[in-house]
């Protein structure tokens, strides 16, 4: 049923002074909204009605056996007629019990005109009031249009924006995204209960029960939806009433507008992000001016920060955008800079930081320790990638650099690592490949172990004069002096760099 533009109802034309209506049947109808006044003398004017019409006749209309008569009422109910309005004495045949019980029970208001009174007199009381009602409506519509201008002139939010688009409208307001989530900050989204009312077709119809739903137009798909419902106060007749379709359509635009807007803004503000975490990985900023920077990108001052490398480990290149959403929707601060050895990310370190990297599938991520914003970012870099190779290596999706990994150390270079690895453990690995042994295994367990010799002899499980028989079997090979400090630590990082290489047995 079309509903009407002005606040017009049943129950107004009945307290009308001058029309002297009388109501004969169908009470409980009486809130119904008038769109148009209409004299049809048909049994049957459902085809030519759009709803929300008085209904006027002399009574030409109205059969007189009682079966037509409930039928006819039915007719009129099932078109969403208003009300209908019989002329007293002219032409009106004895109305039924089944048409009085009819329109009591489809609450459709059936009215007595009296003979004084013309019809012309009840088309000009409606006419009257939906031209009233069409003037607020444009009334509405035109400070809609300044919602533009309080945009530019109060700096409003998107929250205080359509808190006052609420009070002129009528409706209770909600914006989501396709998915349901929020589509602008601080403008609620629909309640699980109204989920049933968000459209799942390409080209919705706009109304729904109690109001409207509109996409929220956006290049090359909505960016969400608008759900307009009367509030219950207005249903009641307290407060503004609902302004219609039309305005529900500006208050659409205005949202597009809206989310255009911090779409903008947000992609300068990732442009200006992106510009400087390559100056924080370059160290061209000093601390404050570095500091400075990040505050204004919407760090906190006195928070940590992390460093974050993300590549898509084996199922292929990493979904650069999918991250960029996964972070925007954790609302924690952060840059992103895509080069090419992976998407380095820099963020708050926060309950939701974490999380927030591995939200999306099929990605993985090495992390730095948390460190002061502003402070150059070079072993934070490297703590990082250390953490995204260990992860490739242990299939993990996500590992937060610890103070046991010793390659930070170590050269960045593949080259000079597989140097370390053949001259000190070249001989020892090839021993273990031609015989089948585990000396080098023995020798990293051990180390590992703190040189416990039990404690890594039960982790081998092996005899710890086993041990002790294979560690110093290494040592000959090797040629390095296990009770030396000094060759233990070559030893120890070359196991790291062994690690990192991959050439561990």
């Amino acid at each position: 049923m079309t509903e009407p533009t002005a606040a017009l109802r049943v129950h107004d034309l009945v307290r009308s002074p001058a029309l002297q209506l009388c109501v004969l049947a169908g009470r409980e109808g009486l809130h119904r909204a008038v769109s148009w006044a209409h004299v049809s003398e048909l049994e049957d004017p459902s085809p030519w009605l759009l709803g929300a019409e008085l209904i006027m006749t002399t009574g030409i209309a109205v059969p007189r056996t009682a079966v037509r008569q409930r039928a006819y009422v039915e007719r009129l109910a099932d078109a969403g007629v208003s009300a209908l309005a019989l002329s007293a004495h002219l032409h009106v045949p004895p109305l039924r019990q089944e048409f009085l019980a009819t329109a009591d029970e489809r609450s459709l208001p059936v009215l007595e005109l009296p003979l004084q009174v013309p019809f012309i007199a009840v088309a000009q009381e409606v006419a009257a009031a939906l031209q009233a009602g069409a003037r607020r409506q444009l009334g509405t519509q035109l400070q809609v249009f300044g919602a533009l201008r309080w945009l530019a002139a109060e700096e409003l939010t998107a929250a205080e924006l359509f808190h006052r688009l609420e009070r002129l409208s009528g409706y209770s307001l909600y914006l989501c995204t396709p998915a349901g989530g929020p589509l602008l900050p601080g403008v609620p989204v629909p309640a699980a209960r109204h989920a049933a009312l968000l459209p799942d077709s390409a080209d919705p119809a706009p109304a729904v029960p109690g109001g409207y739903v509109l996409p929220v137009p956006a290049p090359g798909r909505p960016a969400g939806y608008l759900l307009a419902l009367e509030r219950q106060g207005d249903r009641r007749g307290e407060g503004v009433e609902p302004a219609g379709l039309g305005v529900v359509q500006h208050i659409a635009t205005v949202a597009a507008l809206q989310v255009s807007m911090v779409r903008h803004e947000r992609e300068t503000l990732r442009r200006q992000g992106a510009e400087t975490l390559a100056e924080l990985l370059q160290d061209v900023l000093d601390p404050d001016t570095a500091r400075r920077h990040l505050f204004r990108l919407g760090f906190a001052a006195d928070a940590a920060a992390l460093l974050a490398v993300l590549d898509g480990g084996d199922d292929g290149p990493l979904d650069d955008a999918a991250v960029v959403q996964a972070l925007d929707h954790s609302a924690v601060p952060h840059l992103v800079l895509r080069r090419r050895d992976g998407l380095y990310v820099l963020l708050a370190d926060s309950p939701g930081a974490r999380s927030a990297l591995t939200a999306v599938p099929r990605t993985r991520a090495g992390v730095s320790r948390p460190f002061t914003p502003g402070a150059a970012l070079g072993l934070a870099r490297r703590e990082a990638v250390l953490a995204l190779r260990r992860a490739g290596a242990s299939g993990e999706s996500m590992v937060v650099f610890s103070d046991d990994m010793t390659e930070r150390w170590l050269h960045d270079d593949p080259s000079v690592l597989h140097g370390l690895v053949d001259q000190v453990l070249g001989a020892a690995l090839r021993y273990d490949t031609a015989h089948g042994s585990a000396l080098v295994l023995s020798a990293l367990t051990w180390l590992e172990r703190d040189r416990s010799t039990e404690e890594a002899a039960r982790t081998l499980h092996i005899h710890p004069n086993t041990l002790l028989y294979r560690l110093r079997r290494f040592a000959g090979l090797s040629g390095k002096n296990l009770s030396s400090t000094a060759d233990l630590t070559e030893v120890w990082l070359a196991l790291r760099a062994a690690h990192l290489c991959g050439r561990l047995p």
